[in-house]
């Protein structure tokens, strides 16, 4: 789970708060900005301060409040909150401050403060279903997408009342994640307008009621894929398979269990798609036969056989049948030496007619489960990149940008 620490150097974050119930959990996430040691000015509107008081956006902050543009005039607060920001948050961020941001309507300290910015600018709303699915809201939102805002979709879950669907807030931890990746990168929302599907986790085949044949990926690189092109700017559909780790902030989630379920949303889901990363570790074989009942341990007799057979593989079916333009990603866990898994993944890349491979050697507590990662990214033309152990965040960016066919990062390289 995404936690705060201490940036490489602090920076001026402007925290717009809307008048919803949710900002009683935009609290927690201005403590995970000021315990990384940034510098955060809270600019609440009017109906904010009716579910959180002044005092404790101030106690949170370390800074004064303020609503209007008439408080500090000689400051010019209206002015010069929004030019000294490196990013604007605006958490919960409610039907009418989309609209008002989407029209440049300018009636108090915040709004004002959105027309001065020209920082990176992250929108996180929260509001009941009815108001999120609106047609008004639908425009207003796809209009601040398309000036290159990122307007994180709501979560799926419980609202106020007996009311369940989506329009809740994420998880303040992850709408910190996607923050901090915008102030991390230098060149704005390049995925803006486009759809990215990725898998994560690994598939189980079901042996009977209890058992089932599995693997050891935790799903961490899928879901530092999709928080990546989520704060890139991206529509996310992260197919997940058996991960416990929080939904990504904005990403629409499937969950499946087995390899056939895996493929039937995959495949649904990247007819849309411009770019699908098959970051998951799916079963290659499943059992050939299901046991309706508990397989029993008999003594002196002979433990049982398990007949194996072989699953479909998606990427070659989505390589075989991808549609002009789209990017096709694969990954290729491997044990065998240095060599050996590069022969491996070109061998892959080539038969599944991928864009992009990532080679990562699992085992021996890598690859899987840890928050590092060391691959090799593989094109057709041959190797394009051989990057050294980093976060799994990173790894991610330098996925994608290989995928854009954009350069990879310096610092993030070494001799293949």
């Amino acid at each position: 789970m995404p936690t705060s620490k201490a940036p490489s150097r602090p920076r001026n974050i402007v925290f717009g708060v809307g008048g919803g119930i949710a900002a009683y959990k935009a609290c927690e996430l201005l403590r995970l900005f000021t315990e990384s040691g940034h510098h955060v000015r809270v600019v609440p509107t009017e109906a904010a301060l009716r579910f959180v008081g002044a005092p404790t956006w101030e106690a949170l902050s370390g800074q004064p409040v303020a609503t209007e543009v008439w408080d500090r005039v000689h400051e010019v607060p209206h002015v010069r909150i929004g030019k000294n920001a490196d990013l604007v948050v605006i958490v919960p961020a409610t039907a009418n401050i989309l609209a008002k941001a989407a029209h440049g309507l300018a009636d108090d300290l915040l709004t004002n403060t959105l027309l001065t910015a020209r920082c990176p600018v992250l929108f996180s709303p929260a509001m009941h279903t009815e108001m999120w699915q609106h047609p008004a809201t639908v425009d207003n939102v796809a209009t601040l997408r398309s000036r290159g805002a990122i307007v994180l979709d709501p979560a799926v879950g419980r609202l106020t009342g007996a009311d369940t669907g989506p329009g809740r807030l994420p998880d303040p931890a992850e709408i910190f994640a996607v923050a901090v990746r915008l102030l991390d990168r230098a060149d704005g929302p390049d995925l803006t307008g486009k759809h990215v599907v990725v898998t994560a986790g690994g598939t189980r085949e079901p042996i009977d009621p209890v058992r089932f044949i599995g693997n050891r990926s935790s799903g961490k690189q899928g879901y530092a894929i999709a928080r990546a092109a989520l704060a890139r700017g991206a529509e996310v559909t992260l197919v997940s398979a058996n991960v416990a780790l929080p939904d990504p902030a904005g990403a629409k989630i499937l969950r499946v269990e087995t390899t056939a379920q895996l493929r039937e949303e995959v495949l649904a889901a990247a007819g849309s798609a411009d770019i699908v990363v098959m970051a998951a570790a799916p079963a290659d074989f499943r059992p050939a036969d299901y046991a309706p009942g508990k397989i029993k341990k008999a003594p002196g007799e002979p433990a049982p056989t398990l007949e194996l057979t072989e699953n479909p593989d998606i990427a070659a079916e989505l390589g075989a049948g991808k549609p002009p333009g789209q990017i096709l990603v694969t990954f290729a866990a491997e044990t065998a030496g240095a060599k050996t898994a590069l022969e491996y993944a070109t061998a892959k890349l080539v038969r599944k007619k991928a864009d992009l491979s990532v080679l990562n050697t699992v085992g021996d507590g890598k690859g899987f489960a840890v928050d590092d990662n060391a691959v090799t990214l593989i094109t057709p033309a041959g190797v394009l990149a051989a990057l050294p152990s980093m976060s799994k965040d990173r790894v991610a960016d330098a996925v994608l940008d290989a995928a854009l066919g954009k350069p990879i990062a310096p610092d993030c390289s070494r001799p293949a």
